[in-house]
């Protein structure tokens, strides 16, 4: 029998035979992951890490020359843009770094390796867009309050530029957007072509009108395009690292499905999360009726997990006999079993 859950006690050594010989790891723990993934096809690292260069080098380089263009043309559209640009190059230094950094081998100080490093780089880009929005916003407010002049040619000419250079990088980062650093890319450069589209537009009424304001209000229409996409990525990133279960998982039903196997008495202790942006772990505590079940409900938990929910770094501690635990945990029970407890005597 198995210490109680939470403690520190050390198992006698059945107990740590049974669990170094069938905790459920997967085979090949550490490798890329081989199963089924509800997040669709992943890009090939090395492809989104080429993109990410290219895209750094040409956001980068245009975010330059469209500071000095907002800089004659006086647009707050332009320099939103280019802020918006110069934003998009440091992430995209931020998510080359993390590619590298993923890369790296578990060690004894970092068992889990370091795939989260992707995660927390897509969360920081997601901060950084929010900054830039208020920033967007505080801009657009002043210059309500004091319009200032206007280029209307300059601001279209550097606004077509723009937006072509922002929609060739779009459609580089589209090929590799399996990757959540290469997505949180994509979102930066969509927000750029929005940026570009509202300073031709903006450009466009201005010469045929000389109407200056449309140049903030469209600024702050892009504004909350841009956030809306931002907190998308912010809320995923977010889950990831607080190590919620992810969207497309049922606690629930993952817990209902082990206890239902034959042979378990119930499930508690469980817990599912994301160790990156796509492998997807769980551990638990398998409440078992005979403790010789447990080969044979190790085998079946472990095909079950993989082929109904596509979990295959699979962690599984056997008891019994099975009391549920007194601490604040979420016990999971066959649905027949709590059907019968919830019958009045």
């Amino acid at each position: 029998m198995k210490a109680p859950a939470g403690s520190l006690e050390s198992p006698p050594p059945a107990a740590v035979r049974v669990a170094s010989s069938s905790s459920g790891h997967s085979p090949g723990h550490g490798s890329a992951h081989t199963g089924r993934s509800a997040h669709g096809h992943q890009a090939p690292r090395p492809v989104a890490e080429r993109v990410l260069w290219i895209a750094l080098l040409a956001t980068g380089g245009f975010a330059i020359v469209e500071a000095v263009g907002a800089h004659f043309a006086g647009s707050l559209a332009l320099y939103s843009d280019a802020g918006h640009m110069a934003t998009d190059a440091a992430a995209f230094v931020v998510a080359l770094i993390a590619q590298v950094v993923a890369r790296r081998p578990p060690s004894e100080r970092a068992s889990y390796g370091y795939g989260r490093a992707e995660v927390l780089a897509a969360f920081v880009n997601a901060v950084a867009m929010l900054l830039l929005v208020g920033w967007i916003a505080v801009e657009a407010i002043r210059r309500f309050v004091a319009p200032t002049p206007v280029a209307g040619p300059v601001m279209m000419a550097v606004a077509a530029a723009g937006l072509a250079v922002n929609l060739a990088v779009a459609w580089l980062l589209g090929k590799a957007s399996g990757n959540l650093n290469a997505r949180g890319a994509l979102l930066h450069v969509i927000g750029d072509i929005l940026g570009s589209v509202a300073a031709l537009v903006a450009g466009a009424v201005i010469l045929a009108t000389g109407w200056t304001p449309i140049d903030p209000l469209l600024s702050l229409l892009v504004a909350l395009l841009i956030l809306r996409s931002t907190w998308a990525l912010l809320r995923q990133s977010g889950a990831v690292l607080l190590e919620r279960v992810p969207d497309h998982l049922s606690y629930a039903e993952i817990g209902h499905a082990l206890a239902e196997l034959p042979g378990v008495l119930g499930v508690h202790d469980l817990h599912v999360w994301q160790t990156g942006s796509a492998r997807v772990a769980l551990s638990a505590h398998v409440a078992l009726a005979r403790g010789e079940d447990w080969p044979r409900v190790l085998a079946a938990a472990r095909r079950l997990l993989a082929t109904r929910f596509a979990i295959d770094h699979v962690t599984l501690q056997p008891s019994w006999p099975a009391p549920l635990p007194s601490r604040r945990v979420i016990p999971v029970v066959p649905a027949a079993t709590a059907a019968t407890a919830r019958k009045p005597d």
